[in-house]
């Protein structure tokens, strides 16, 4: 049976936005809070309802326990509902992410995206549970994808609100992935940036995109032309959003991070000197030249 906390968190985020917020830092992965948080607002002033921070997109495996909370502090200010991606670090203990969701916690965050652990998902979801109160949504993701069984468990936990499909290219696996969410009375979440449009046709209803990290009003309106039946705005937006996650979330995959960085920097919600992944691929000179143009 699903717990009130996760049943509040549930229906607070249902078709809502939230907004994959990558962290804006320097070539050497420093940050400065108050960048980060001038970053963040500007994500809600245009259109996101809600804020996952530290998760893939905003690179949390990667930064130190200090770091975090800094992002942390800086996003639950804003007053919108706040997510913290925990976990996705190779070789950690459940130890190591109970301490991150511990400390997310502590600063008063809404809830926890949990990445899929090497081993053992349901019993990493309980410890986080039983350590924190805090809902969970289980993230269904295509470098490590849950099997059917194993989903089915955790959309059967107390503790999970819902959860977060980002198979990337997997269409047949989303939708799977989908129907188990509401067969549990659960969220059912896409992260599909490559099928933002067909994932809400299969049933999403909510959003948690990396997409979302710059370009907002653009994923907003697809997401609310959904949601209420204005189905002619729904294929003009959609068909808007597509041709710039084409241009994004492209080869290499782990370039997007940058790739949306350029973006927020076009848009002015990041300075020049923090625009910058330092824990992705390096990409042609040329590609934020195409990047641009496709936001234009």
């Amino acid at each position: 049976m699903i717990d009130p906390r996760a049943v509040a968190l549930r229906d607070r985020l249902r078709w809502r936005l939230i907004a994959a917020a990558a962290t804006p830092a320097t070539g050497d992965g420093g940050i400065d809070p108050g960048i980060v948080e001038a970053y963040l607002r500007s994500l809600v002033a245009d259109g996101a309802d809600a804020l996952a921070v530290l998760a893939h997109t905003g690179r949390g495996p990667h930064l130190a326990a200090s770091a975090r909370a800094e992002v942390i502090a800086r996003a639950v200010r804003i007053g919108v509902p706040v997510l913290v991606g925990v976990g996705g670090r190779p070789g950690e203990r459940v130890a190591d992410v109970v301490a991150s969701a511990t400390q997310a916690a502590e600063f008063g965050v809404d809830g926890l995206l949990v990445f899929p652990p090497a081993a053992d998902a349901l019993a990493l979801h309980d410890a986080l549970w039983r350590a924190t109160g805090l809902p969970m949504l289980a993230f269904d993701l295509y470098t490590r994808p849950y099997p059917t069984a194993t989903l089915a468990m955790l959309l059967d936990h107390p503790g999970v609100a819902g959860v977060k499909v980002a198979r990337l290219h997997d269409a047949v696996a989303c939708q799977a992935s989908l129907a188990a969410a509401h067969r549990a009375n659960r969220l059912a979440v896409t992260g599909e940036d490559r099928m933002f449009g067909p994932s809400l046709m299969w049933g999403a209803q909510a959003a948690l995109v990396g997409v979302a990290a710059a370009a907002v009003g653009i994923t907003a309106e697809v997401l609310r032309a959904f949601r209420d039946r204005r189905y002619a705005d729904f294929v003009t937006a959609s068909a808007r959003l597509d041709r710039l996650a084409a241009a994004t979330f492209t080869d290499p995959m782990e370039g997007y991070v940058q790739r949306m960085l350029w973006i927020a920097q076009q848009e002015g919600r990041i300075p020049v000197g923090y625009a910058v992944d330092p824990y992705g691929p390096p990409l042609p000179g040329q590609e934020r030249a195409s990047v641009v143009a496709a936001l234009r």
